[in-house]
C-alpha cells in the first residue's frame, strides 16, 4: 500500500474505487481515500525532515489531486446509476417496488427536490448504500438532471473533503500510524451513522401527520 500512495496511480485507484461503489456499497472507498491522505500527511513530514539532506524526497500524494479525484468519480458514479436507473423500465420498476427502502427513498427524494431541498442528496452521500439509493431513486422517478446534478456535485465534493481532511489531519495530530488510520475511519464511520440516522428520522416524522391527517379525513361510524 506504501508503494501505491507515493505513485500517481494512486488518483487512478481511487477514482476507480469512487466511481464502483455507487453499485458496490463494499467497497471500502472511503478507508483508501483516508489511507491516501494519511500518506500525504507522512509524506509531509518526512519531506520536511528531508529538506537539509541530499536523499531522494518521497513524493507526496496531492490532497487537492485527491479530492478532485473523488469528488469527480463520485459524481460520475453518481450520473452512470442515475441514467442506468432512467432507462431501466418496467424490471427497474418492479425491483424498487419490492424494495420498500428504495420506495420510500424515491418518494422523499421527488418530494426534496421539487421544494429544492435536496440536501438529502448531500446526507445521503455520506450514509452506508445511501448514495446508491439516492441516485437509483432520483432516475426511476425520472426527476430532472438539473434538480439533482447540482447536488450530487456538492455531495460529491462535502464527501471527499471531509474524507481527505479525516486522513490528513487524522496522520498530522495523531502520527501516521495504525492509531491514526483506525480514528479517522472510525470518524468516517460515525458519520455516516448519523447521515443514516437523519434520513430515517425525517419518514418517521412525516408519518405521523400524515396518518392524523387521514384518521381525520375519515368518515365517522356511529
Amino acid at each position: 500500500m506504501g508503494a501505491l500512495t507515493g505513485s500517481p496511480w494512486i488518483y487512478a485507484v481511487v477514482a476507480l474505487s469512487v466511481l464502483l461503489d455507487v453499485f458496490l456499497p463494499v467497497l471500502p472507498s472511503g478507508v483508501l481515500v483516508i489511507t491516501a491522505a494519511t500518506a500525504a500527511a507522512a509524506g509531509t513530514t518526512s519531506v520536511a525532515g528531508a529538506a537539509g539532506s541530499a536523499g531522494e524526497v518521497p513524493q507526496v500524494p496531492s490532497l487537492l489531486a485527491l479530492i478532485l479525484s473523488a469528488a469527480t468519480a463520485s459524481v460520475l458514479g453518481d450520473l452512470v446509476a442515475y441514467r442506468l436507473a432512467w432507462r431501466g423500465g418496467d424490471r427497474l420498476d418492479r425491483a424498487i417496488a419490492r424494495s420498500r427502502r428504495l420506495t420510500t427513498a424515491q418518494e422523499r427524494l421527488g418530494a426534496a427536490l421539487s421544494r429544492g431541498g435536496g440536501i438529502l442528496v448531500v446526507i445521503a452521500r455520506f450514509a452506508p448504500a445511501g448514495r446508491s439509493v439516492v441516485s437509483l431513486g432520483a432516475g426511476a422517478a425520472h426527476r430532472k438532471v438539473k434538480e439533482f446534478l447540482p447536488w450530487s456535485a456538492l455531495a460529491g465534493v462535502a464527501w471527499a473533503g471531509y474524507s481527505v481532511g479525516l486522513g490528513y489531519f487524522g496522520g498530522q495530530w495523531l502520527g501516521t500510524t495504525w492509531l491514526g488510520t483506525a480514528v479517522s475511519v472510525l470518524a468516517l464511520f460515525v458519520a455516516g451513522a448519523l447521515a443514516a440516522y437523519l434520513m430515517r428520522r425525517p419518514a418517521a416524522a412525516a408519518a405521523t401527520p400524515a396518518t392524523a391527517t387521514a384518521a381525520a379525513s375519515a368518515p365517522k361510524t356511529s
